[in-house]
């Protein structure tokens, strides 16, 4: 049920759309690591363990290494999907 002036279903819009464009950021980071897995990370020559290798194929990071760069990589540009007047001011 939507209100004020959206049509109903709109709302449901907004969270199909923004899973849609979370999905899609995941398959892209899945496809740029294709590829054997390194034994020692690309980012700090820390040796990757052989359990991870096998469980992460194509890994390429550390664990503290891969934390990392999933916190850099999680930032979500601020796409106003309400288009409501107060979302527009934040």
């Amino acid at each position: 049920m939507a209100g004020g002036w959206a049509r109903d279903g709109a709302v449901q819009d907004q969270i199909d759309g923004t899973v849609e464009d979370g999905i899609e950021e995941v398959r892209k980071r899945l496809s740029a690591h294709t590829g054997p897995s390194l034994e020692f990370c690309e980012e700090c020559d820390a040796e990757i363990p052989a359990a991870r290798r096998e469980a992460v194929p194509g890994v390429r990071f550390c664990i503290e290494c891969q934390s990392a760069q999933d916190k850099r990589q999680t930032r979500h540009s601020a796409y106003n999907r309400r288009g409501s007047k107060d979302s527009q001011l934040r």
